[in-house]
């Protein structure tokens, strides 16, 4: 992730705090294209509008889930509709969506190898990166066409017409093939037209060699890997580096039909349990904008100012709390970080050391219900949900004490008068945390009671933080209301995005066997060596594709492979599931190239290379608590066995 990108996605959450400027805010509005007279402007006056559109659509869903929860607890008169209804609305958010985020760039990407080339070759690699974006975009688009016309006669279970849910695809993937255009030949130069020349040679020779050729074809699994290595060495986003992969084993296979290929990337989103995930980063960021993370941070900095480490000690704190709120790490380091860090360089403290804490309590926070990277893993692996959300607790609580005692032992004392400009009256500070807290609590006892689904409960998150939120602390305008429901389908967009193009991956790994081919392996490590060597050997492939992938793909590719091993082996569903959460998390926040690190650094205005020298003491306790963690089963098992769902 470009340190620009990184930004914006930290102003996802900022902007509308004014305790949180960053310099990403003058970015706001800024299209990668607008700069560009004609067509450039249109496109972001049409993109604009799409955004806006996508807002609505969120607002919809919310209400569509929240009413039919409504009708059906209370009233005890479901709504028949209402799911298949949701489940539409998501894929045209994530569609739309997808392209506005892709104009804004907002798309997560690893330029780490990139910046492995030498410095001639990276602008050639960075526009040969746009052309294979608006590439893979054109292929989605005429993939998703045919679809639209084999769904004409088709109806749902509920009697609609198919198509009414194909053509958000179709429309979006349209609308990002135009914005991919419009991304690679802005201030184009000689290399653009080059990079472009060179990638229709090269598409073209392998054609032509495939069809003349026969007998020495490339084979459609070379041309996936080829994608795949391709797309990080061009920094191409994670999204369409896996949407890539799929495209071009599609195309180099006769036998599947291209229909197959949109038709996967839509199935990866037509669940409801995945509307959790756009309602819960709404809700954190509704909480965040109604002032109540500075205020519970103000409150800490009261509480623990003068005990020695405070300012470090506060950071993991305040981000295992708001876990259990946003959901999104990004949301959580930007939204924690945005007050800490200023208060940290007002004390005159190390900014590079608390950085470095917000990474590492980034890999602690994985596990704290609601996380996301939870809900995907329960999805892709027919997990309980709520089940998961207990096992996390109690191995997230462990990490975070460990990474307290080095906060502590590493630390100094301050003076906490120096942290603020001004100081906020105690009652009010009180009633920003309680607030907080009812929300906490509201979500972990509805998801783990089995009253209501995790999607559900997030939609009531999501209308407590407008309502209760916006009525205690009355800093919310509707105008600001409008902002952040933009900006939460965004970052939902983003998000699920990745989990589309993931799954049009997995049906290909599929099709050649992987699963299959994973599975003996495994099966025959742990037979020989037992159940420790089989998580042993998952949790390095976690830490290293978590890093290489970014936390979901990695776990949307991995967790439904790997889970029934776990189950054949002994190994309980919660206790794998945490474990591979955690350790994604240890991969995306672990240098040299995790994304999550990366953005820390954009996010608190400090250097990569910093951060890593003083983040490697805290990485070792992780890595020697999730060890730990391996080889306590119990300690993820406790909760899931006390409530009687381990």
């Amino acid at each position: 992730m470009s340190s620009s990108d990184a930004l914006a996605v930290a102003d996802q959450v900022v902007e509308e705090h004014p305790g949180h400027t960053n310099a990403a805010a003058a970015m706001a509005d800024d299209w990668g294209f607008a700069t560009t007279p004609g067509s450039g402007s249109l496109l972001a006056l049409l993109c604009r509008w799409v955004e806006r559109l996508c807002a609505v659509v969120l607002a919809l869903d919310v209400a569509v889930v929240f009413v039919s929860v409504i009708l059906r607890y209370f009233v005890h008169h479901p709504v028949d509709w209402a799911e298949e209804v949701a489940r539409g609305l998501m894929v045209m958010l994530v569609f739309l969506g997808g392209a506005t985020v892709l104009a804004r760039k907002q798309h997560v990407q690893v330029d780490f190898f990139r910046a492995l080339l030498p410095a001639g070759w990276q602008q050639a690699a960075q526009q040969t990166g746009g052309w294979l974006v608006a590439g893979t975009a054109a292929g989605l688009a005429f993939s998703s066409w045919l679809l639209l016309e084999d769904s004409v006669n088709v109806v749902t279970p509920m009697g609609l017409p198919q198509w009414l849910n194909v053509l958000p695809v179709f429309v979006g993937a349209l609308l990002m093939t135009a914005v991919g255009i419009a991304n690679a030949v802005n201030g184009a130069t000689a290399v653009t037209w080059l990079t472009l020349l060179g990638c229709l040679l090269v598409g073209g020779s392998v054609y032509a060699w495939n069809t003349q050729v026969e007998a020495y074809a490339l084979q459609p699994w070379g041309l996936l890997v080829g994608g795949f290595f391709g797309g990080l060495l061009a920094g191409v986003p994670i999204a369409f580096v896996l949407a890539l992969c799929a495209l071009l084993y599609f195309i180099g296979d006769p036998s599947l039909p291209m229909v197959i290929y949109s038709q996967q990337v839509m199935a990866g989103m037509d669940h409801f349990v995945l509307l959790a995930i756009p309602f819960f980063v709404l809700a954190g960021l509704l909480m965040e904008a109604n002032g109540m993370s500075s205020r519970l941070i103000e409150l800490l900095v009261r509480l623990f100012g003068r005990v020695r480490g405070s300012m470090n000690l506060i950071a993991i704190l305040a981000t295992a709390f708001f876990s259990g709120v946003s959901g999104s790490k990004l949301a959580d380091i930007a939204a924690v970080g945005g007050i800490v860090v200023p208060a940290v360089r007002r004390t005159r403290q190390d900014p590079a050391e608390t950085a470095a804490v917000l990474a590492a309590s980034g890999v602690m926070a994985e596990t704290i219900p609601p996380c996301i990277n939870m809900i995907i893993m329960g999805f892709v692996a027919n997990i309980s949900i709520g089940g998961l959300f207990l096992a996390g607790i109690v191995p997230a609580a462990m990490l975070a004490l460990g990474l307290a005692t080095l906060a502590v032992i590493f630390g100094r004392k301050v003076d906490p008068d120096l942290a603020f400009p001004s100081r906020r009256p105690v009652v009010r500070l009180l009633g920003g945390a309680l607030v907080a807290l009812i929300m906490v609590t509201m979500i972990g006892k509805g998801v783990t009671s089995g009253v209501a689904t995790s999607t559900e409960v997030s939609a009531f998150a999501v209308v407590y933080a407008l309502l209760v939120g916006g009525l205690t602390f009355r800093e919310l305008t509707f105008k600001g209301i409008a902002r952040l429901f933009v900006r939460s389908a965004s970052m939902a967009a983003g998000i699920l995005f990745i989990i589309a193009a993931a799954s049009s991956l997995a049906f290909a790994l599929t099709i050649l066997q992987i699963p299959s081919i994973i599975s003996d392996f495994m099966l025959a490590l742990a037979h020989d060596y037992g159940p420790v060597a089989f998580m042993i050997t998952s949790v390095i492939i976690m830490v290293v594709f978590g890093a290489v992938l970014e936390g979901a793909p990695a776990l949307i590719i991995f967790g439904p492979l790997l889970v029934p091993i776990a189950v054949q082996v002994g190994v309980s569903p919660f206790h794998f599931g945490t474990v591979a959460v955690i350790a994604m998390g240890l991969g995306l926040f672990s240098p040299p190239f995790g994304l999550g690190l990366f953005a820390t650094c954009a996010m608190t205005g400090t250097r990569v290379e910093e951060v890593s020298r003083r983040m490697v003491k805290y990485l070792c306790l992780l890595a020697a608590m999730l060890i730990l963690i391996v080889l306590v089963p119990s300690i993820s098992l406790w909760l899931p066995r006390t409530f009687n769902m381990g």
